[in-house]
């Protein structure tokens, strides 16, 4: 059965992922919520820059519209 992208984000809430943005930046945090414009929260979210942390945010909401990909982070 196929699966459809809010499916695997629902599946991932409370999960840590990697967020990529418009620009080259990327964040990571728990996915804490989403809407359908794929607006989200993320928990304890960290700026990273190469493979490590560069800035800590806590909560953190990041603009559906600039998210260019959701990964699984490690």
């Amino acid at each position: 059965m196929a699966q459809r992208p809010l499916d695997v984000l629902n599946r991932a809430l409370g999960s840590q992922v990697l967020v990529g943005l418009k620009g080259g930046r990327e964040f990571r945090g728990k996915l804490a919520g989403f809407d359908v414009h794929v607006n989200l929260v993320l928990e304890d979210a960290e700026e990273i820059q190469g493979t490590e942390a560069s800035k800590r945010y806590g909560t953190l909401v990041i603009r559906g519209d600039s998210v260019v990909y959701i990964s699984p982070a490690e």
